[in-house]
């Protein structure tokens, strides 16, 4: 047994009950070395000392709160797994990082250098960093809360040695044959005989700072095939280049041929990894990449974990619609991300670049997959919506995010700032300027900052426009947990309706509906202009919800007046430009009797 076992909380993932009411996962996703950093005045290409950043203990009460306020049912701490970076940690017996084979001076929370240890960084007190973390967990769980973070399972750091490991568990490539370039028990892939050769031209400090030529050159011999499935000892400087990629048994290079009897070592070594975080109290896992690695491991190490944490939440990144129903069906992924379906769609449309007439298209593409497809306008991989990379307005997403939060039972995300604005505007570092909140540097989130309001949490420091923003995100958000229709109803789509130019093909509407509830959901994409749209249930949809059309209805605003619209034949809604209802169908006799 490992020896983390003898520590293990044997949490039933009951001792934090969420209650009824939260069946639909909503997550709040943040990176957390930016979450409470506090510091204002920035340099690009800076230093930890220079820009500051923020530490596990700035998820105090006041911000776990306010996430439940929020309606937010799990939390996703981004970056807490200690990655490669070039911050010297060597007094505390941790090994420093060569600047070569690390992206920006904060490298990424996903060239993971050691699976069993939280990130220095993070840590108010470093030799007490996993004892923070697990105050944070408890933290959380206190609130209601439950955790997600992130497992790493394509690649780590060319850097990985584990320091935190349990004694009886072997570190990755200890035991591997270095003359084999694929070997099924190996960790990782080889290339024999050649030396790694870092990408040319890299400077992880910026263009005004060199790595420093007295530091001996970094040093990987036989070098190992790249992250992103490069097997060149030189790769790009768009390679994921300071990566190296796992071996779960596939022999890549030779028609990816499967030697999974007996059991790839990798394969264990990652059960062990999973087990050991669960075994902290972790409610759930944000798989990287999943279709980089065998199927058939997913099949085997969920289950094995799920046998012993079986309310544990496995959601997967994944890219490939077309492998959708074998990683739900056979890898047994509770969720995978809805990112090339609806999210590239609902970019699109908010830019007017499509129609909502497409919206069917995409929802058939993943027929019969809605209730586990995780919907989100940012990420940390996306552009912000503020940003002018993407929509140069948070507006626009009020028609987008309505839908994407309510069209089905699956869950619901945002990302840590977008619900006041930020825009990520200006380079950073590593990242540039892309229209991404960083993921490669020490930098803040200035908009996010105005909210947080020096770890008060309060929103003090929010101009007008944002306090409007953000409540319309705690409204939508708690209307996904409060109505059983959205938790957990049947959708209908309704037919586009017979709006005249100049935007017919910018309204889309939808039913939700349970024996209990039935609810009509409605957004107008069009910018500029209101518009007047018809409210048309069709008879087949009065059929389904099992419901008399020839009943008084009155429609009952959910999401921001809580006024009261008689249903009637040819009536039509005043939508203005980029808005969103949401109403409660309610019959005239069961609203009087509510009140």
């Amino acid at each position: 047994m490992n020896e983390f076992n003898d520590r293990e909380k044997e949490l039933s993932r009951t001792a934090y009950p969420l209650g009824e009411t939260d069946d639909k996962l909503i997550i709040y996703q943040l990176l957390v070395r930016l979450f409470g950093n506090k510091q204002t005045k920035l340099h690009i290409h800076g230093s930890l000392a220079e820009n500051g950043v923020g530490k596990l203990n700035d998820l105090n009460d006041a911000a776990l709160k306010a996430f439940r306020q929020m309606g937010i049912t799990h939390v996703w701490y981004t970056g807490l797994i200690e990655h490669a970076s070039l911050t010297d940690y060597s007094r505390f017996d941790i090994s420093p990082d060569h600047p070569a084979v690390v992206k920006g001076q904060a490298g990424s929370p996903y060239a993971i250098k050691d699976y069993y240890d939280v990130h220095p960084d993070l840590a108010e007190d470093v030799p007490q960093r996993m004892a923070e973390f697990e105050l944070l967990v408890d933290r959380t769980h206190r609130h209601g809360l439950n955790v997600i973070i992130d497992f790493v399972p394509n690649h780590v750091a060319r850097s990985y040695h584990s320091d935190a490991k349990p004694t009886d568990v072997s570190d990755l490539g200890a035991h591997d044959q270095l003359t084999e370039a694929f070997h099924p028990q190996n960790n990782f892939y080889y290339l024999p005989g050649q030396a790694f050769v870092p990408p040319n031209g890299y400077q992880p400090f910026g263009p005004d700072k060199k790595i420093d030529p007295t530091l001996n050159p970094y040093t990987e011999i036989p070098a190992k095939v790249t992250g992103n499935d490069v097997f060149s000892a030189h790769p790009g400087i768009n390679d994921w280049f300071e990566t190296i990629k796992l071996n779960y048994g596939v022999d890549i290079q030779h028609d990816y041929q499967q030697h999974f009897e007996p059991t790839p070592d990798t394969w264990q070594k990652m059960y062990d990894i999973l087990a050991f975080w669960a075994s902290k109290g972790v409610d759930g896992f944000r798989c990287d990449m999943v279709h980089l690695v065998p199927i058939e491991f997913w099949a085997w190490v969920i289950p094995k974990v799920k046998a012993k944490y079986p309310a544990m939440v496995f959601i997967g990144e994944i890219y490939d619609p077309q492998l959708y129903q074998a990683y739900i069906h056979q890898a047994k992924f509770d969720y995978l991300y809805d990112k090339v379906g609806l999210y590239d769609h609902l970019r699109k449309l908010m830019n007017i670049e499509e129609s909502t007439r497409n919206i069917h298209r995409v929802l058939h593409q993943s027929e019969g997959m809605a209730d586990r497809m995780l919907r989100f306008l940012e990420n940390h991989d996306e552009q912000r919506i503020a940003s002018p990379q993407f929509a140069a307005d948070p507006w626009k997403a009020i028609p987008a995010m309505t839908i994407s939060a309510t069209l089905s039972r699956g869950p619901v995300m945002i990302y840590f700032g977008q619900e006041v604005g930020e825009s990520a505007a200006g380079a950073s570092g590593f990242s540039g300027d892309d229209g991404r909140t960083t993921l490669f540097d020490y930098w803040s989130v200035p908009e996010h900052q105005k909210w947080m309001n020096n770890g008060l949490f309060d929103g003090a420091q929010l101009a007008e426009e944002q306090e409007e923003l953000r409540d319309f995100y705690v409204r939508l958000l708690n209307l996904c947990r409060a109505n059983e229709a959205i938790r957990n109803g049947h959708f209908y789509e309704l037919p586009a309706p017979n709006i005249s130019e100049p935007h017919p093909h910018l309204v889309y509407s939808f039913l939700r509906h349970t024996e209990h509830q039935q609810i009509l959901v409605m957004a107008n994409f069009s910018p500029d202009t209101p518009l007047k749209v018809p409210v048309f249930i069709p008879e087949h949809a009065w059929q389904v919800m099992q419901k008399d059309p020839f009943n008084s209805y009155i429609l009952q605003d959910l999401l921001f007046t809580d006024t009261n619209l008689p249903l009637k034949g040819g009536m039509t809604i005043d939508m203005p430009p980029l808005s969103a209802s949401v109403f409660e169908l309610r019959e005239v006799g069961s609203l009087l009797k509510s009140h």
